[in-house]
Parts: structure tokens; C-alpha cells; sequence
């Protein structure tokens, strides 16, 4: 009964279930061990069908906190082996982007940075500061591939410092919009050619813009093709 309420609330469905969980009072930590039915295949994503195990990984996962206590789940993962020959590792869809978390966990991690920083993040949920921002910086990265500016018309352009010594960022703004949509190091006329590249890569082009809202940087009216 206790692995049935454990998989009800991780979310747990077939071919997946909870084999057993251990609560370690001197770590104060629980761990929920989470294997597959002998026998399932399972799909891999561009091949048709579902496919035979080759061979099984464990994967140690972060979880959510149970109450105070830290939650890991150890996942048999299996490996399956394609009509090719080739053998590919299949994760259920509920582990994280990073290595060593759970979805759950990582949207917590985001979360709480939206409203602090990572610092403060880490000491919540005892984790390095290197950590917290790979978590951040792997769907900041995620977001940048999928954006799509292809309706960006109006912008506005602008630096500000972020380091002592007058280290710059340039930040290109969609007006229409109101979000961030280009951000790089420096203020002259490359960050200008850089965001240029940036629509290209993102389904726009430089043409589509109508309107640059800048400051009078000689730099940025230049490059922005607005000086005539």
C-alpha cells in the first residue's frame, strides 16, 4: 500500500512503478527506489515502434523535499537496442534537462529564481551555486533555440553596466511585446550585427524591423541603419 501512495503522488504510471522506499534517519534523506515491468518496450523518439531493453542504468534523481527531508529517486533506466543495432538510453518523460533532477525539482529551482538569487536559492535547496545556475542557464538556452521572432517590428536598444570597470551589456527589447529578446556583452556597433544575426537565426530578418528606439551612441545609430 505504501508503494501504491508513493507512485499516486509522484505521478508514477505503467510500465513504471515504486519497488520499495527507504527513509535514512541519520541522512535524513528518503529514497524511492522506481524500476519497470519485466518484459515492456518502450518508444524512442524518430523511431517507429516500441523496442526490447538491452540493458538497464541506475540514475540517481533530486526530488521535491518530503516535508524536510530530501527525496531522491533511484531509477532503473533502461537502454534499448533499435532496428538498426544501434542502443539508446530511454528516460521516462518525468527526469529533468539536467543530470541528476527530477522536472519537479527543476521547476522549483526556477521558481525560486525568478524571485531571488541564486545564492539564496542554493541555501533553500542545498545545492552549489554552480548548480542552481546550470539548472537556470539549461532552459534560458532551451527558450533561446525555440524563440521565435519572426513578428518582432519595433524595438528598443540600450546598455547598462553590469561589472565595475564600465563593462557594458547591449539588451534589445521588443516594444510591442515588452520582453528582452537579445542580450550580449559590449555597447558598439557588433552588438548591433549581433542581434541582426540573432532575428536571422530566430525565423526574422534584419528588413522586418520598422522602427529603433536607441540612445545617441554614435555606435548604435550607425549600425542600425537609422542615421540618414
Amino acid at each position: 500500500m505504501t508503494n501504491q501512495l508513493f507512485e499516486a503522488a509522484l505521478g508514477i504510471k505503467a510500465p513504471w512503478y515504486v519497488q520499495g522506499v527507504d527513509f535514512d534517519t541519520a541522512k535524513r534523506q528518503l529514497t524511492i527506489a522506481v524500476d519497470f515491468v519485466a518484459g515492456s518496450r518502450f518508444a524512442y523518439p524518430g523511431v517507429a515502434g516500441e523496442h526490447p531493453v538491452h540493458d538497464t542504468q541506475i540514475k540517481r534523481l533530486r526530488h521535491l523535499n518530503f516535508f524536510q527531508h530530501e527525496c531522491y529517486l533511484e531509477v532503473r533506466v533502461p537502454r534499448v537496442k533499435l532496428p538498426d543495432g544501434a542502443v539508446r538510453l530511454v528516460e521516462p518523460d518525468w527526469v529533468g534537462q539536467l543530470d541528476g533532477f527530477t522536472l519537479l525539482f527543476e521547476a522549483l529551482v526556477l521558481m525560486l529564481a525568478q524571485q531571488m538569487p541564486f545564492a539564496a536559492v542554493a541555501r533553500i535547496v542545498n545545492l552549489s551555486w554552480h548548480r542552481v545556475h546550470a539548472i537556470c542557464s539549461r532552459y534560458v538556452e532551451l527558450a533561446l533555440a525555440s524563440a521565435d521572432l519572426s513578428d518582432v517590428t519595433t524595438v528598443a536598444i540600450d546598455e547598462t553596466s553590469y561589472r565595475r570597470g564600465h563593462e557594458y551589456l547591449t539588451l534589445v527589447a521588443d516594444m510591442q511585446a515588452r520582453r528582452v529578446v537579445f542580450v550580449t556583452p559590449g555597447r558598439d556597433a557588433k552588438t548591433i550585427e549581433g542581434f541582426a544575426a540573432h532575428l536571422s537565426q530566430h525565423h526574422g530578418t534584419p528588413e522586418q524591423v520598422t522602427s529603433v528606439s536607441i540612445d545617441m551612441s554614435p555606435a548604435f545609430i550607425k549600425s542600425s541603419g537609422r542615421d540618414s
